[in-house]
């Protein structure tokens, strides 16, 4: 066998031996923690057909941050734990009453990594594993705040901005007191439809959402459609149009 050759057949092999699914899964893809209440909990259930070894933690947005270097008002328990297969485990997140602003929702990142159980022998051999992470918002929300957050998709504003590179983006404002999150953002104009990257705005800040193929084309308004995700998972749809 020649060389080239050995290489595509051991690379094809390595590809067919992957396991591309996490096998924990996790109850909901977001977690709100009201000030009033002590802890919220979350559910995990490993789906998988083998055991899996778990670390969760929370960091404040920066996901290159190790677990021991984390430094949040919150305590996760547990923190490393196995989990059967057809099995679940209940993750307790307590507020440590460390203060955090009380006009406006704080967010944090609830991150879960299941590494799977090392394969050992002859099953070992040309078989690559990974270990899966799952990055979810954990949003702080005070008590007595101004509005309410299915009303806050509806407030941003929406206007045409530019990047450090000088390529056209979406900016979009918030000016209440809620985490916004986006499932969907798209910009129509001049006939033409540019979608534009995922992501949330901050309660009270402006976030950039680059626009795909609108390099070179000449933006001079139009309107945004959007979709906002609530607490439970749920889109909904919006409309705006581009403030000056």
């Amino acid at each position: 066998m020649n060389r080239p050759y050995a290489i595509v057949v051991v690379l094809m092999s390595l590809l067919f031996c992957m396991n591309a699914q996490a096998s924990v899964t996790l109850s909901g893809t977001r977690v709100v923690f009201p000030a009033a209440d002590k802890e919220v909990t979350v559910q995990l259930t490993n789906d998988g057909k083998q055991p899996a070894l778990v670390q969760a933690w929370i960091d404040k947005g920066n996901q290159r941050t190790s677990p021991d270097a984390i430094d949040v008002p919150f305590v996760i328990t547990p923190t490393i734990f196995r989990v059967e297969p057809g099995k679940g485990q209940t993750l307790r997140i307590l507020y440590t009453g460390e203060p955090l602003p009380e006009n406006k929702e704080s967010l944090f990142w609830l991150n879960v990594l299941d590494v799977p159980p090392k394969v050992s022998g002859k099953d070992d051999v040309n078989r690559l594993q990974f270990a899966f992470r799952t990055r979810i918002k954990l949003m702080y929300r005070p008590a007595g705040l101004a509005g309410t957050a299915g009303d806050a998709p509806a407030q941003l504003k929406w206007a045409l901005g530019t990047d450090d590179a000088h390529r056209p983006v979406l900016k979009a404002t918030n000016p209440s007191a809620y985490v916004v999150n986006l499932a969907g953002v798209e910009l129509k104009s001049g006939g033409k439809t540019y979608a534009a990257e995922l992501g949330y705005v901050g309660a009270g800040e402006t976030a950039s959402f680059a626009l795909t193929g609108a390099n070179g084309a000449a933006l001079a308004g139009g309107t945004v459609h959007y979709s906002s995700v609530d607490d439970w998972g749920t889109a909904h749809a919006h409309e705006a149009t581009i403030t000056k």
